[in-house]
């Protein structure tokens, strides 16, 4: 089995809230990072995600970052909720 990781910025126009994360998180620039395992047997490549993660500010630690782990369908919302917020 073969785990591969996949990462890309996603940047948020409004302070956000992401399930699992029970603080609001201000906007700007996060890095998410997710992990994919091949799925055997197959006749072609393919992929399953097995983890979602998203760098955040570290609650009272100046400059430092956590990575937390996620839902994808709850960063999707979030991402969502963000496009369609009034600028």
């Amino acid at each position: 089995m073969t785990i591969r990781s996949r990462r890309e910025t996603i940047t948020f126009k409004h302070p956000f809230h992401i399930r699992g994360i029970a603080r609001e998180l201000p906007a700007g620039a996060y890095e998410v990072v997710t992990d994919e395992e091949t799925i055997e047997s197959l006749t072609f490549s393919a992929y399953r995600r097995i983890a979602t993660m998203i760098t955040v500010p570290a609650e009272g630690a100046h400059g430092a970052v956590e990575m937390l782990s996620i839902g994808s369908v709850d960063l999707a919302n979030a991402q969502a909720a963000d496009a369609s917020a009034a600028t």
